[in-house]
């Protein structure tokens, strides 16, 4: 297949989707969480919590590495890699994509994370600590790189000549990701993107967002006028990004389509967001989609409980959407802020919304914010028919990633708005 004419972007969609969170593993399992309002919150055992005052987050408890993985040597991969492995493979095998055809297809992988293996960079500085540098285990050392979650991903399909990319952009990655996958199929680079992100919770992240007073001490409340904080989650979410020409060529079913996307860095402060650079971001992405405002019947929060995001996020959609912006909800609420993962997981929510024709609940809803004033569609779920919708992410740093995701349209138009794709 040869690559797109200069000026001409393919169209891009959604094949397959691998999710692994506290609230199920899986498409069908994730699926059901979302339309129950679970929760994935509990008490934390990955690390000793011993001198926290609260030490609730959303683990994925039953993670079993050797039942969902086939190939990757596992003692050579951390647990984000591993949750970044078995969510690819699940992907895959839910486009119904066979690895022999893949292996002979032009793709590429690339993974979003904020802490790559800090849980093994944790357990590395224990061991510095109690043993000397002497101490320091070789096999725990080989595992700590962010670059081998993209790798564990390939290696774990049988991947060979693509390019891995892990994009460390913090709490956005996610959507980083995804926003680089999609330019490399609708530029005709590739005809497969495997894109997504994963975290593992770690003692790192957890101490410092508690240090930063900003670990709930019970709930993630986003939007509520009695939110107290994020609870910290891990998971990984990754999707099969494919032109539609691959996609209708191997009769594939397609959940949505990737519209397009906006990215920006202000560089303004390290942790606080600022509204008015998010809003451009915002701007960017309905420009790079094709659409307006007006189209957008949803949009995914980053919606993190925290004072400060929640909101600056919602000033910054007022100054984009007007007095009456579409619903936004949270689904941090179920489970928790998952850093790298947090927007992809947040994508393949949207794109159930879409396919399914409904909004997941923001949970935990008691009383919204005045300043914040926005229907959240709170604790439980509701149906909706939904074309286009939009996936927000921000990070520390003022990294902003918006991504517009859009119900598959045979002739390419959402709500009137022709976006020009050939």
């Amino acid at each position: 297949m040869q690559r797109a004419s200069a000026g001409v972007r393919r169209r891009v969609v959604v094949t397959g989707i691998g999710a692994v969170t506290s609230i199920g593993i899986g498409v069908s399992n994730f699926l059901t969480g979302l339309r129950e309002g679970r929760s994935g919150a509990s008490q934390i055992t990955a690390f000793d919590v011993k001198g926290f005052d609260h030490s609730l987050g959303c683990e994925v408890k039953n993670f079993d590495a050797a039942q969902l993985i086939r190939d990757l040597p596992l003692e050579e991969f951390g647990r984000a890699s591993q949750f970044t492995a078995a969510a690819a493979r699940m992907a895959v095998e839910d486009a119904a994509l066979p690895l022999d055809r893949l292996r002979e297809m032009r793709s590429m992988v690339v993974v979003g994370t904020t802490d790559g293996e800090s849980r093994d960079i944790d357990h590395l500085t224990q061991l510095e600590v109690t043993h000397g540098w002497r101490g320091l285990d070789p096999v725990l050392a080989g595992r700590v790189s962010a670059g081998r979650l993209s790798v564990a991903a390939a290696r774990e399909l049988g991947l060979q000549d693509v390019e891995a990319v892990t994009l460390p952009t913090a709490c956005a990655a996610g959507n980083y990701a995804i926003g680089y996958g999609c330019d490399a199929v609708r530029s005709g680079e590739v005809d497969i993107a495997l894109c997504g992100g994963a975290d593992a919770v770690c003692l790192k992240t957890f101490a410092g967002f508690y240090r930063l007073g900003t670990i709930a001490p019970v709930h993630c409340q986003p939007f509520d006028i009695d939110r107290k904080g994020i609870l910290t989650g891990e998971g990984a979410g990754m999707l099969v990004l494919e032109s539609l020409e691959s996609a209708q060529a191997r009769g594939a079913r397609i959940y949505a389509e990737v519209l397009g996307y906006g990215l920006n860095c202000d560089a303004d402060h390290p942790v606080a967001p600022n509204e008015d650079s998010f809003a451009r971001c915002m701007r960017l992405a309905h420009a790079d989609a094709g659409v307006s405002a007006d189209d957008v019947d949803l949009i995914s929060a980053h919606g993190t409980g925290t004072k400060a995001n929640d909101v600056s996020e919602a000033r910054a959609v007022r100054q984009v959407f007007g007095g009456e912006p579409p619903k936004m909800i949270s689904i941090k609420s179920m489970i928790g802020h998952t850093m790298g993962a947090a927007s992809a997981l947040a994508a393949i929510a949207c794109i159930l919304g879409i396919r399914e024709g409904f909004i997941p609940p923001t949970i935990n809803h008691v009383q919204t914010d005045p300043e914040c004033d926005i229907d959240c569609v709170p604790n439980v779920a509701i149906a909706a028919e939904l074309d286009i919708v939009q996936n927000n992410a921000l990070a520390f740093g003022g990294n902003n990633a918006v991504l517009i995701l859009g119900r598959y349209a045979a002739d390419g138009i959402h709500n009137s708005a022709t976006r020009g794709l050939s």
